[in-house]
């Protein structure tokens, strides 16, 4: 589901560039901004949760921003943000590379310092933000490509860019499974477009491959956790790989390829449990959507991994949002963005 805010919403005009800097610094990153414009500042933001990425759009009146090291101290989502420019044009340095880009493709870190400017008018966005883990690229390689204009009109960027823009357009009305499918493949894609920036995607080192391959397993795990027959032997043949090779591959992560299908199932279940609107749905219906094709084994490893039965966890969920819902004074005003 989309999230979605505007400036408008905010009820005096003069607040306006106020909430933008708090929304910014909170929900995307510290940030210091600055605008000659803050007596009719407008702003609006989308944010679509697409699992392993986000995607968000920004529009609004010209503004200057800095992101110093003390901002990066002070919070750090370690992402890389791979920027589509739609309208207006903006001036980005980072690590010595500056650039005027309009209509292209930019790409940023986090992690590091920055100056950003827009130039003229309004300013649309669209970005992607894709933590660094993710990314299955060598920083050192993907390091060349900060503040760089990158084309979106011909190849491989036009492909990336048009399909950010169908999923803004679409986005909002997809199921979340719908959107964490949708967000392997703007990461596949994201990351096809920088390798062919950076030359033949087969120079990358062995480890940034391998990298790769464990990135994309993940992702194939995550868009199959309904599947009960979904094994670690099911996954090796559908990678072309021997069972011995996945789970080398996977020697050194957290948990093995059991453990981390077992998880994600049980927390994909622990949420639906704890959603209103799904209140009315049968506690196994919900545990056979991720996976689990016995009640038994279901509420045994949910008690395990959470304390609770599955039963106890969605009912004292549910009392807690209606507790929520009827305290008074808990009216909001939209510092964050809000649901459309």
């Amino acid at each position: 589901m989309g999230l979605l805010v505007a400036s408008d919403a905010v009820g005096a005009r003069e607040d306006r560039f106020d909430w933008f800097c708090e929304t910014v610094s909170t929900d995307v990153m510290p940030v210091m901004l600055s605008t000659r414009h803050a007596a009719g500042f407008r702003a609006s933001i989308t944010d679509l949760d697409l699992g392993v990425v986000r995607l968000s759009a920004l529009a609004c009146s010209p503004v200057l921003s800095r992101r110093t090291l003390a901002h990066v101290r002070r919070g750090d989502p370690e992402h890389v943000q791979l920027a589509l420019i739609t309208q207006g044009a903006v001036r980005i340095s980072q690590r010595r590379n500056d650039s005027v880009v309009a209509g292209g493709l930019v790409l940023t870190d986090t992690s590091r310092p920055s100056d950003g400017a827009c130039i003229g008018g309004q300013v649309e966005t669209v970005v992607l933000q894709i933590p660094r883990q993710a990314l299955a690229l060598s920083s050192d390689r993907v390091d060349r490509l900060l503040a760089r204009g990158l084309a979106a009109e011909v190849g491989s960027g036009a492909i990336f860019a048009d399909f950010l823009k169908s999923l803004l357009t679409h986005g909002p009305r997809c199921r979340p499974e719908e959107l964490r499918g949708a967000g392997s493949v703007a990461l596949d894609l994201a990351i096809a477009f920088l390798a062919q920036q950076l030359g033949d995607p087969g120079e990358a080192p062995a480890e940034a491959r391998a990298q790769e391959t464990v990135q994309r397993i993940h992702r194939f795990i995550e868009n199959n956790l309904g599947d009960p027959d979904l094994t670690p032997q099911v996954i090796a043949d559908r990678h072309h790989m021997s069972l011995r090779r996945l789970y080398t591959l996977f020697g050194d992560q957290p948990l093995t390829i059991s453990a981390r299908i077992r998880r994600s199932r049980l927390e994909r279940a622990h949420a639906d449990l704890a959603c209103g609107e799904l209140s009315g749905q049968p506690v196994q219906a919900i545990a056979a959507r991720w996976g689990f094709s016995s009640a038994t084994g279901f509420s045994r490893a949910f008690r395990e991994a959470y304390g609770i039965t599955p039963t106890e966890h969605r009912a004292f969920s549910l009392v807690a949002a209606a507790r929520r819902a009827q305290k008074p004074g808990t009216s909001r005003t939209p510092s964050r963005a809000a649901r459309a």
